[in-house]
């Protein structure tokens, strides 16, 4: 066969199209947020940052650029001392260069939706270690502070608390980064920017081990004619259910 009849290699396909089929259309985008307690309607946001991930030509994926912000307690909020103990925040400090809720959601979420842009996804997932904390925190303040164009599915999530336990036995920050190898400073913790860090570089690390068993699962996806649905299937799937949740009444006070 000559070299014009032979089969050409496969082109590897772009770094977006890779994101928008590896977690199914969403973005993993890492959430870590400080407070001023465990009450995500009463106390007070007080740190917030999201590290995006980004993807290599061969799949890989990686820790991408941070965006972090000090927030401004909202009027009325509730400051722990115990909490502000372990997190050795101010929120009162005069040099804290900290902003109102609604100007750090809406910095947050322009990346976001830039991010989510590039990646060819239809929406973001927030990741988190334990992450029903940071989206129950995420979710309250939207909801206060009256932000349109959340980029964030309302409910679903990806915890590191659970990946890690699957994948390393160890459920701690701390204990899973330190037998995966990665770098962990017990005196940079409590810190939204360096915790959201660390754990994107876990939740990369894990994902990167599983990518074979991906690999294969794609491969049965395409086999059952998945991978051929149009996007709108797909982007419908968690419509009934987010718009029950999105139209539930307030609870009584």
């Amino acid at each position: 066969m000559s070299e014009a009849g032979a089969s050409a290699p496969r082109a590897a396909p772009p770094a977006a199209a890779l994101m928008a089929c590896r977690f199914r259309g969403y973005l993993p985008v890492v959430i870590d947020v400080e407070s001023g307690g465990f009450q995500a309607a009463t106390d007070a946001l007080l740190e917030i940052a999201a590290v995006l991930i980004d993807i290599d030509a061969d799949g890989t994926l990686r820790r991408g650029a941070t965006h972090h912000h000090h927030v401004q307690p909202f009027a009325g909020a509730r400051l722990d001392p115990a909490s502000l103990s372990v997190t050795g925040i101010d929120p009162h400090h005069p040099l804290r260069p900290a902003i109102p809720e609604r100007d750090a959601l809406q910095r947050i979420f322009r990346e976001v939706r830039h991010a989510v842009r590039a990646g060819g996804c239809r929406r973001a997932i927030l990741v988190g270690h334990n992450a029903a904390f940071d989206l129950a925190f995420l979710n309250a303040a939207v909801a206060r502070a009256g932000v349109k164009r959340n980029p964030f599915h309302p409910f679903s999530c990806f915890d590191t608390a659970t990946l890690a336990g699957a994948a390393l036995g160890q459920t701690v920050l701390a204990k899973a980064l330190t037998v995966a190898g990665l770098e962990w400073d017990a005196g940079s913790a409590h810190n939204a920017r360096y915790d959201a860090e660390r754990s994107a570089e876990l939740f990369c690390l894990v994902c990167n081990r599983l990518r074979d068993s991906f690999e294969r699962s794609r491969e049965r996806a395409a086999a059952l004619g998945w991978l051929n649905a149009p996007a709108d299937d797909a982007a419908g799937e968690d419509a009934p259910l987010e718009e029950a949740i999105t139209a539930r009444p307030p609870p009584r006070s």
